[in-house]
């Protein structure tokens, strides 16, 4: 049999010359995955299992994967090949575990936000509302407004702290910054919100609770993420762009404003955006400082601010008699982040490809 499949034949014989066409693999792959989830859905039908698990199906499909692999390149292509196609076969294993976390997320979410997906959920607030109805549109705007007065406030702190480190910074100045962002990066979020909290609190007095209030708990942890990230960014600049401009006579400081920031544009406004989406889906901090109401709010300066992250937590935490539309909405309100943070991603690979330094031909 195995010279059968080895002797060559008429073109577009997969098995030619002892060697699997390419596209074997991948036929392996989709079809074990097809399998196992047909397996699992028939179980489902009978009784046999109470939930039909996706992901459940896809792992045991890429476990069958791997036997089917090496026994069939066994059998066409020899021992040695067959080794390498397991070694292969366990790298994809061990790309699909890592992956089905993420998708069974994006499963559960999708499953479970949909339901109030609607127009209500985007224009109107919980306002009056005890059970069924209302929507997040006060909590998007608090997110949306908290979020960029937070940006506001780190951008050019983090900006500029990072121009220090790369172009003046020396010594043990330049050190001990460097160790505070180390350490301001690993910091737990509530003790930014802690700390945001009763700074105001020793001005203000207790209860101190409004969307400024949040946003400077956000900024403390997106500081370090702004200047982490600009700072890798200014390093690559090549120095050869540097030396050129002071050759002509440019002052450093008009150097880095014209040369070397233009260049590393790009870099900086992913750096941001993806600062951004780190601290957008934060909880802890926002609960302690820009607190939570029912009711709409434009004002950062005063009376407290609902935010997604906050909604959905009391929405989950505090369900009525009837639990569904809570969850619902609570749901509804995680895909709403996702989404946020997705276009977030897609728009900073957008601005880098844009203002990305474009290379001679």
């Amino acid at each position: 049999m195995s010279l059968a499949l080895r002797q060559t034949g008429t073109a577009g014989n997969v098995y030619a010359n002892g060697k699997l066409h390419k596209s074997v693999p991948w036929l392996l792959l989709i079809g074990s995955w097809v399998a196992l989830i047909a397996v699992f859905a028939l179980l489902n039908a009978g009784g046999a299992v109470k939930d039909f698990n996706v992901v459940a199906a896809l792992f045991l499909g890429t476990v069958l994967f791997d036997v089917l692999i090496v026994v069939v390149s066994r059998i066409v292509e020899g021992g040695r090949k067959a080794v390498d196609r397991l070694i292969t076969s366990l790298v994809v294993t061990a790309f699909v575990i890592a992956v089905l976390p993420l998708v069974s997320l994006l499963w559960t979410v999708l499953a479970d936000g949909l339901a109030r997906f609607d127009a209500q959920y985007f224009n109107s607030s919980m306002r009056g509302v005890i059970s069924d109805g209302g929507g997040a549109l006060h909590a998007l705007i608090g997110t949306l407004e908290i979020t960029l007065f937070a940006a506001l406030i780190s951008v050019p702190i983090g900006l500029l702290t990072s121009i220090y480190l790369v172009e003046y910074g020396k010594g043990a100045l330049a050190k001990g910054i460097t160790f505070f962002v180390d350490v301001m990066t690993g910091i737990p979020s509530i003790v930014a919100g802690l700390f945001a909290y009763s700074l105001f609190a020793l001005f203000l007095g207790p209860g101190a609770r409004f969307g400024l209030v949040g946003s400077i708990a956000l900024s403390v942890l997106m500081i370090p993420v702004v200047v982490r990230s600009t700072e890798e960014v200014l390093k690559i600049v090549p120095m050869e762009l540097r030396e050129a401009s002071y050759a002509l006579g440019v002052p450093k400081y008009l150097t880095i404003l014209k040369v070397v920031l233009p260049t590393s544009l790009a870099g900086i406004t992913t750096g941001v955006m993806l600062s951004i989406a780190r601290v957008i889906g934060e909880t802890a901090p926002l609960l302690v400082t820009a607190g939570f109401t029912a009711s709409m709010n434009y004002d950062l300066f005063k009376n407290p601010m609902m935010t997604l992250p906050v909604f959905a937590y009391t929405q989950y935490s505090q369900q009525g008699a009837n639990p569904v539309p809570f969850v619902d909405r609570a749901w509804t309100a995680a895909l709403v982040l996702i989404l946020i943070v997705m276009l977030l991603n897609l728009l900073a690979r957008f601005i880098t490809r844009l203002f990305a330094p474009k290379l001679p031909r």
